[in-house]
């Protein structure tokens, strides 16, 4: 049995949700309030679990690790079903770039500790937060949507099955509505977006569709 340390809200989170989904795979979801003022993720019992104090966590047989994308290339090799990445070597890279463009470059400026650092290290109001938070993520999907209308015509981006780039995807477009930010200079990523949704995969992995989930 699995164990996922998860966070209804946390996109980290919401990326490990779906591949679990999309290999069927059965889990247990242990929820870890990442929101300011609840902080479980400081408690030393989680600390001792995982060290960097972030969601999620993956628990297999006892051994316990996090990072997203680490946990998402275990869940593609070790578990049975579809696989998250394409099979051609050079796809397979792009589907690589494409996820870390958003793993690497736009979420890590745009969590809640960076935020949080933000305001009561630089003294920043709402309006400045919002501001960098749009700011970071318009940078990564002018690239990404570029890169998007540039593949070959295709339901999804590597074909008509989803890949770790569509897990990635899909958590950040749910952030960016969630920030009010517009999208409408992004229309294939849209697209690509809607499409996931309509996959139960997603759907049932979607912030709102977590039971017990806490603001």
């Amino acid at each position: 049995m699995l164990k996922l340390y998860d966070y209804w809200r946390s996109s980290a989170a919401y990326r490990v949700r779906i591949a679990l989904n999309i290999k069927n795979a059965s889990y247990d979801r242990i929820p870890v309030n990442i929101a300011p003022g609840k902080n479980e993720q400081f408690a030393e019992s989680y600390q001792r679990l995982n060290p960097q104090m972030r969601v999620p966590s993956i628990e297999v047989d006892g051994q316990i690790t996090g990072q997203s994308m680490a946990i998402m290339e275990w869940i593609s090799e070790s578990l049975p079903g579809p696989s998250l990445l394409p099979d051609d070597p050079w796809t397979r890279l792009q589907a690589r770039a494409f996820a870390n463009t958003i793993a690497c470059d736009i979420h890590p400026l745009n969590n809640l500790s960076v935020l949080a650092a933000l305001r009561n290290d630089f003294g920043a109001d709402q309006a400045a937060v919002t501001r960098w938070y749009h700011d970071w993520i318009r940078r990564g999907f002018e690239a990404l949507e570029r890169i998007a209308q540039d593949l070959p015509p295709a339901t999804l981006l590597f074909g008509d099955q989803p890949t770790i780039a569509e897990i990635c995807l899909v958590p950040q477009v749910s952030n960016a509505r969630r920030f009010d930010m517009d999208l409408s200079d992004f229309p294939r990523l849209q697209e690509i977006d809607a499409a996931c949704l309509t996959i139960d995969a997603f759907a049932r992995a979607a912030p709102e569709a977590q039971q017990g989930s806490q603001a």
